[in-house]
């Protein structure tokens, strides 16, 4: 699985624990272990860009998930693709709005950036929460795949 990922925030992360939890979630998922994953790490005035642009939102949002056309996303070995790797897209992450909201969720700022990873890997994977029962099924999704990382992380 190859992993990339660029902190342009300004803001000190532990880009290591962000790897890890969204290598942990696309492996919990049975994504292709050739499939290319991007992060990248902005500040507030390049996420407000992003957001306006492929959004049509105002001001900065936590995370943005820019998805590869879902034909060329491999979820495994059931799907043959080649032995090609997969693009799976790009994840893009707010630290200073995740901290922000880490605050006000009481927890801290690193536990927030990893939700939103995994958030955003699981858009990428075609997941979405606009209908209540998709938000329910994503949510709990989300929920159970940050305990298997935190778990994992303990031993």
């Amino acid at each position: 699985m190859s992993i990339e990922i660029a902190n342009e925030s300004g803001t000190t992360v532990d880009t290591d624990a962000v790897l890890a939890v969204a290598r942990y979630a696309l492996d919990e998922m049975g994504v292709n272990s050739l499939a290319e994953l991007s992060i990248l790490l902005v500040d507030v005035d390049y996420m407000s860009e992003l957001n306006h642009r492929w959004m049509g939102g105002d001001g900065p949002t936590d995370v943005l998930a820019f998805p590869m056309d879902e034909g060329s996303v491999d979820h495994g070995p059931g799907e043959a693709n080649g032995g090609e790797p997969a693009l799976l897209g790009d994840i893009v992450l707010c630290p200073e709005v995740a901290a922000r909201q880490a605050a006000v969720a009481g927890h801290s700022a690193a536990d927030e950036l990893h939700l939103l990873t995994v958030h955003g890997v699981l858009h990428l994977l075609g997941y979405d929460h606009a209908e209540p029962e998709e938000e329910r099924e994503m949510f709990a999704l989300q929920a159970r795949l940050l305990d298997g990382w935190r778990a994992s992380r303990v031993h």
